[in-house]
């Protein structure tokens, strides 16, 4: 079992930035893909960005690709996600996942992030 907890949510005005944090912990020596997916109201979960063990591999939606970057220490088992220059219809409950098995096999509770126009 891997636990995940995300943290750095909150309401931020239209250009502005926020850094979100996920903290894994339980088994985690195994490899594992981290990924980041958002939620907004009345809209179905979307991935947002991933990144493979390594580094080597990231993706990005194409609605964020410029804006945020995702990164990962293994050695502290974080991953975090850089907003930038961010939008309102960036608003949603973002949520840190990781993929062991092939699939999305771990989720965090979610933090909110609000962006005020």
């Amino acid at each position: 079992q891997v636990q995940l907890v995300e943290s750095g949510g909150g309401l931020v005005q239209a250009g502005g930035s926020l850094r979100l944090s996920c903290a894994a912990s339980g088994r985690t020596g195994s490899s594992y893909v981290v990924g980041w997916f958002r939620q907004a109201p009345g809209k179905e979960r979307e991935r947002v960005a991933s990144m493979s063990w390594s580094g080597a591999y990231t993706y990005y939606a194409d609605s964020v690709k410029g804006r945020f970057t995702i990164s990962r220490d293994n050695s502290k088992n974080m991953a975090y996600l850089q907003m930038n220059s961010l939008k309102p219809e960036d608003t949603a409950v973002y949520y840190c996942t990781a993929a062991v098995s092939g699939t999305w096999d771990y989720w965090g509770q979610g933090t909110q992030v609000t962006v005020s126009s």
